[in-house]
């Protein structure tokens, strides 16, 4: 009996041993849903549609543009994985590992019963990553797709997109404040930047 009891000890203490060996294996990968290639190359996450979905905005533009390119209209959702979602509903900002992708889509306003307003195609028109990974000198980076799912290289830390995003995000360097269902998670966390609450001010 008591050698049986021993093997059992000891098969527990393996059990546990393999366990830990598992988790500490899972935590060494790729943070989050990013997933890189050997070549640092972001994986196109093709499963996205099935994320949490953040908010879309039509026309949008954060610099003025020309007249002339105003000739159509265009959709564009963010979705973003959803382990960082619910750990920005506990705390009100981002995990490393967090990606975000925006999807633009062309809008339509003449087809089946519709009588008024726009509704999106089928046509993609283009797809971007931001990504939250700490391997990144700002601890942040864009990957642009394009309208393909091959992998992406990062854009340069000093792109136009990381600079506006780290001088206009409200939480984190992105733009908590167009996603109206994690707007008000931010402000009882009192986690919106300095620039985004100057911003605010001075609007």
């Amino acid at each position: 009996m008591k050698r049986r009891l021993l093997t059992i000890s000891a098969c527990g203490a393996l059990a546990v041993a393999v366990a830990f060996l598992a988790a500490a294996g899972s935590q060494a990968q790729a943070p989050g849903a990013a997933r890189y290639t050997a070549d640092g190359k972001l994986e196109f996450p093709k499963d996205y549609r099935t994320w949490i979905y953040l908010s879309t905005g039509l026309d949008m533009s954060y610099l003025p543009l020309p007249a002339s390119m105003m000739g159509h209209h265009m959709f564009d959702s963010v979705f973003v994985d959803p382990a960082s979602y619910a750990a920005f509903q506990k705390t009100g900002t981002w995990p490393d590992g967090a990606v975000f992708v925006l999807e633009v889509r062309g809008a339509q306003d003449k087809g089946s019963i519709n009588k008024s307003g726009q509704y999106q195609t089928t046509t993609v028109m283009g797809r971007e990553t931001h990504v939250k990974d700490k391997r990144f000198a700002s601890g942040w980076a864009f990957f642009p797709f394009g309208t393909g799912e091959g992998p992406a290289a990062a854009l340069p830390q000093a792109s136009d997109c990381n600079k506006c995003h780290e001088a206009h995000g409200a939480v984190d360097t992105t733009m908590v404040q167009f996603y109206p269902t994690l707007l008000p998670i931010a402000e009882a966390k009192k986690t919106f930047s300095a620039a985004y609450l100057a911003e605010e001010k001075a609007r």
